[in-house]
């Protein structure tokens, strides 16, 4: 082990990872490969490995490229995706919204907002609700657009804004579609209570995305975020899992079930616009467990909805 490598071992289990390295090269015979000394070296290593915005890599494509040991490379990529810099997906891994950021790029938001924008004036007009549109970043749900009416002013939220997700209609929307790892991953054990109504524990957060699912993808919120307000939002879908979602918000007496079909169809078109051609999945996320959507799942009609609501089993349909 040389001593730039030495100095490089910032931290005790740093120091462990490179002398064990080098005992096993040395046991082996083989040839050995000196990592580069630094943290900041390695962690822009892998994310040059990334050669443009769509690349997608796995831990063994980014082990390879980078020359880094995989037990190293996964160690940095697990800290890069928790920072945002690299996003983790069922098949691989991305440049994350940090590094998009960086380069010129707004992380798809721009061409999202374009595309919904002309569904949610319609949602606006149609319903006199406020229309939301959002990106789930991290344990957050992102403002990319506010479409308002009269009840605008009384919804504390901002383009631009941010909210928890596990305690918003969109949020948990468009965390319904990730793996139960992933959700546990961006919110960490302990999850903040708002109001009386906020879901506190994971457990319990778990059980509601499972509802979620059970509704196709229909998420419903009555004064968790913020009491006097509810709110109900479906995630806009890619065969990679969610990319944004929509709701619609009024007070705490709105009959959102009345529309929710037209949110959910604006969240159908929204993808379609998106993804041509795409059949994002049922219900279930993506991955090892994900089922293909079927020509049946464009169809809401009244007694659908009706059944899909009532699957709770009680008469909240949060």
């Amino acid at each position: 082990m040389t001593e730039a490598m030495v100095r490089g071992a910032a931290t005790p289990e740093a120091m462990t990872e490179a002398v064990t390295e080098a005992m096993t090269e040395a046991g082996t015979g083989a040839v050995r490969r000196e990592s580069p000394p630094s943290m900041i070296e390695r962690m822009t290593l892998i994310l040059d490995a990334f050669n443009g915005p769509t690349a997608r890599l796995t831990l063994e494509d980014v082990a390879r490229r980078t020359r880094l040991p995989r037990s190293t490379a996964h160690r940095i990529l697990d800290q890069l995706v928790k920072q945002r810099w690299l996003a983790h997906h069922s098949f691989g891994y991305g440049l994350g919204q940090r590094a998009l950021g960086l380069g010129g790029q707004d992380g798809g938001h721009g061409k999202i907002r374009e595309a919904a924008a002309p569904l949610l004036h319609e949602l606006q007009v149609t319903t006199g609700l406020v229309a939301h549109l959002a990106v789930l970043d991290g344990a957050e749900v992102f403002y990319l657009d506010k479409l308002g009416g009269r009840l605008a002013a009384s919804v504390p939220s901002r383009v631009g804004g941010r909210a928890p997700a596990h305690c918003t209609a969109l949020g948990k929307a468009m965390l319904a579609w990730l793996e139960p790892e992933q959700v546990d991953a961006l919110l960490g054990e302990n999850i903040s209570r708002f109001t009386s109504r906020t879901i506190g524990e994971l457990g319990t957060l778990h059980q509601e995305l499972h509802r979620v699912r059970q509704r196709r993808g229909l998420a419903f919120e009555r004064g968790e975020s913020f009491a006097g307000i509810a709110c109900v939002a479906v995630a806009i879908r890619g065969d990679e899992g969610p990319v944004a979602g929509i709701s619609l918000v009024g007070d705490i007496r709105t009959p959102l079930e009345n529309v929710a079909p037209l949110v959910v169809t604006a969240a159908r078109e929204t993808s379609q616009i998106l993804f041509p051609g795409s059949a994002p999945d049922s219900g279930r996320p993506r991955g090892r467990r994900g089922a293909r959507r079927t020509s049946q799942d464009s169809t809401w009609s009244p007694e659908m909805m009706n059944r899909l609501l009532a699957l709770d089993g009680r008469g909240d349909w949060m």
